[in-house]
Order: structure tokens, then C-alpha cells, then sequence
């Protein structure tokens, strides 16, 4: 009985991994297009190209905001449920960004991406997902590979700029608002395959095969960081990786094109950096597995230090600046694929969700703080400066692994 019950839930892991790699290639085609043309929205219905950068703003910001509803919404009903609201709240975003764009209303506009941005952190805790029922010993390639299928959809997305404007003109949308037709469409799609494929339902089937260890209700995000140390560090990981990385390439498209960059280079140096974070992400997930998360977390971290000296030593080369954040990515993808993988098993199963979405909250919310702050800093010492003060987040990452053996050690005792 217990074995047959083993195999029951490996069956149910394979097909949850299907159901969130469709999932995901559908929601990064809804991200991909909202996100090609969000800032030229922006510009054009503003009146000021200086207020174009508010929509990956506020995009980033309702994830952050929604990460933990949708947490608690996954620790009360379930992944299933969860995802589907996700996804149902990015719908109504696009919608009513079309509509801010058609009545001419900024702050409309504003709050419409606001609520887009739920897709990005339906997107993120769908890699969670994956962790639910997976076993130790492939835990972090089955998170990769969710991770790695989104790029399916993000790569395509932007290409649907101009379909979706011959689409949206046919049927009367305001202009540079058609693409926003498949983003209601894709996140409409994810949100059927999220409602009707992920059952029965991965964490919940995971909290009930469980083993009961005591009568406490399950922990908010909060109570989980402030009574476990490994859960700390793993959160604190993904939230300074991913800053570094957003550092980084905020200003890498400014500081090319300001030292005589075409804009094929820009857009050569941001595919390979796409590239880098995803691409690999599998192979990464595959090394976190066989050497264990904090090694590949400070794998992740020699290359973002390799990546930012590069930076420093060589910010008036164009080939080496592609290099530099190339490498950037690839940094990225180690650190974040661990420290997720380790943020999913650094709690029990039902402390999980409500620790998964803090995290969430607190990468988003502190990538949005260094992406801002790294647009004064390059102002007065320059992109080769803006690394060399990065490196302050490499550094905190790296000396903290090395208590992270430890903390590793301690709770598999």
C-alpha cells in the first residue's frame, strides 16, 4: 500500500511538471507581450517618455504586493487555486490598461500594470510548485526546468508587437495596445491549465503525506524567517542575487548606448544576457542536486564576481560589457535556481507557501530598490563603479554561505 502510494505521487509530480511548463510558456507569452510595449504605453499616453519607466515599475511592485496573498491563498486552497487568481488578476490588468490607454488616464494606466504584474508572481510561484512533491535528490532540476520553460514564452512575446497591433486596429483598440490581446488570451489559457491540471492538487497532496510533527497551525512567512536561520539565508540569497543581476542590466542598455552603442548592440548584449540566465538553467538545477544548494549558490557567486570585475576593468569595451553581463546571467541562474530550491525545503511542507511568497515579496521589493538606486549611483561613478559597489551584495552572499553549510548541516541532522 505505502509503495503503491509512493508511486501514485511520482506519477502525479511528472504530470504537475507538464501542466507547469504549459502553464509557464503561456504566461511568459502574456509577461513577453505586455512587457514589450508597456513602456511605450506608458510614454505615449503620459505625454513625457520620461515616465515610461513607471510601467516596469509598477509591474514590479504588484508582484511584490500580490506574493503573499497568493502565498496564503496556496497555503489555504492550494496551487491550483492560487496560480488561477494569478493569473485571472494579470487578465484584468491588461484589460484595464487597454482601457486607461483608450480614455487617455494615466494613473489608470499605472494601476493596470499594477495588476499585470500578478503574471510575474503567478510566473515565480509556479516554480514552487514544481518542489511540492519532488523528491530530495531531484528537487532542484525539476524547479529549473519550470523555470527555463518560461522563456519559451518570453522570447516569443515580444515578437507579437505587431500582430497584435494589426489584430487590435481591426477591432478598434487604441494604438500599441494590440498586443495586450494575447496577453489576456495566454493568461486566460494559464489560467484553465493552472485550475484544471493541477489536480489533484501538489500541496496539498504534499501537507497530507506529511509527516505530523506537531499540532501547530502553519506559519506565516514572517514566523518562518524569524525562527530559522537556514530559511534566512536562502531568502536573502534569491532577494540579493536577483538585485545584483537587476543592478546590473538596469544600466547596462544606458551606459552602451551612451558610449556609441548601436541598438543592435544593446539588443545583442540583452539577448546573450537572457540567454545566460536561461538557458543553462536545467544544467544549474542538475549541479544543485549533485553538489548541493549552497555550492551552487556560491558557484553562482564566483560568477557574478568574475562578471563585475570584468565590469570594472573593462566598462569602455563593448565586447567585454557583453561579456560582463553574459556572465551576469549565467550567475544569476546558479544563485537563484539554489537558494529557490533551498527556500522550498528550508520549511516544513505547510510552512512552505507562506515562506515561498515572502520571498517573493522581498526579492521584488529589493530588486526594485537597487534598480532605482543604480541609476544615481552610475551618475557619479559610472558603470565601471556601479560593479564595483555590487559587489558589496557578492560579498554578503558569499560570507553568509559560509554558515550556510552549517544551517544545511544542522537540519538534515
Amino acid at each position: 500500500m505505502i509503495e503503491a502510494e509512493k508511486v501514485d505521487t511520482q506519477s502525479l509530480q511528472r504530470r504537475v511538471i507538464r501542466v507547469l511548463i504549459l502553464a509557464q510558456i503561456l504566461g511568459g507569452i502574456g509577461l513577453g507581450a505586455t512587457v514589450s510595449v508597456g513602456a511605450l504605453l506608458a510614454s505615449e499616453v503620459s505625454g513625457s517618455p520620461a515616465w515610461s519607466g513607471m510601467a516596469a515599475t509598477m509591474s514590479t511592485l504588484g508582484a511584490a504586493l500580490i506574493a503573499v496573498p497568493l502565498a496564503r491563498a496556496a497555503q489555504n486552497r492550494g496551487r491550483s487555486i492560487a496560480l488561477t487568481i494569478g493569473s485571472i488578476v494579470a487578465a484584468l490588468g491588461a484589460v484595464l490598461a487597454t482601457g486607461a490607454a483608450a480614455i487617455g488616464s494615466f494613473p489608470l494606466l499605472l494601476i493596470g500594470f499594477a495588476l499585470a504584474g500578478a503574471g510575474s508572481a503567478t510566473n515565480l510561484q509556479a516554480r514552487f510548485a514544481a518542489t511540492d512533491l519532488a523528491v530530495p535528490l531531484h528537487r532542484a532540476r525539476q524547479l529549473s526546468l519550470v523555470v527555463w520553460s518560461t522563456t519559451l514564452g518570453a522570447v516569443l512575446g515580444p515578437n507579437l508587437i505587431e500582430p497584435g497591433e494589426t489584430i487590435g486596429h481591426a477591432i478598434g483598440l487604441p494604438t500599441l495596445t494590440g498586443p495586450f490581446v494575447f496577453t489576456v488570451c495566454a493568461q486566460l489559457a494559464a489560467m484553465t491549465v493552472y485550475f484544471f491540471g493541477l489536480r489533484p492538487d501538489p500541496l496539498l497532496t504534499a501537507i497530507k503525506h506529511a509527516p505530523l510533527k506537531s499540532n501547530e497551525p502553519p506559519k506565516h512567512g514572517l514566523a518562518t524567517l524569524k525562527s530559522n536561520p537556514l530559511s534566512r539565508y536562502a531568502v536573502a540569497t534569491v532577494a540579493l542575487s536577483h538585485s545584483t543581476m537587476v543592478a546590473m542590466m538596469s544600466m547596462t542598455p544606458v551606459h552602451l548606448y551612451g558610449h556609441g552603442a548601436t541598438l543592435i548592440i544593446v539588443g545583442f548584449a540583452l539577448s546573450l544576457h537572457i540567454a545566460g540566465m536561461y538557458a543553462l538553467s536545467p544544467v544549474f538545477g542538475w549541479i544543485a542536486d549533485r553538489l548541493g544548494r549552497v555550492r551552487t549558490i556560491l558557484i553562482g557567486q564566483a560568477v557574478f564576481l568574475a562578471s563585475l570585475l570584468i565590469a570594472w576593468l573593462g566598462s569602455q569595451s563593448q565586447v567585454l560589457v557583453i561579456v560582463s553581463v553574459t556572465l551576469l546571467g549565467l550567475g544569476w541562474s546558479a544563485s537563484t535556481i539554489a537558494g529557490s530550491t533551498l527556500v522550498a525545503e528550508s520549511a516544513p511542507v505547510a510552512d512552505r507557501a507562506g515562506l515561498q511568497g515572502i520571498s517573493d515579496l522581498i526579492m521584488n521589493l529589493t530588486a526594485a530598490v537597487c534598480g532605482a538606486l543604480a541609476g544615481p549611483v552610475l551618475a557619479v561613478v559610472g558603470y565601471s563603479g556601479l560593479g564595483v559597489v555590487s559587489l558589496i551584495l557578492v560579498a554578503i552572499v558569499a560570507v553568509w554561505s559560509i554558515r550556510g553549510f552549517s544551517l544545511v548541516r544542522a537540519q538534515s541532522s
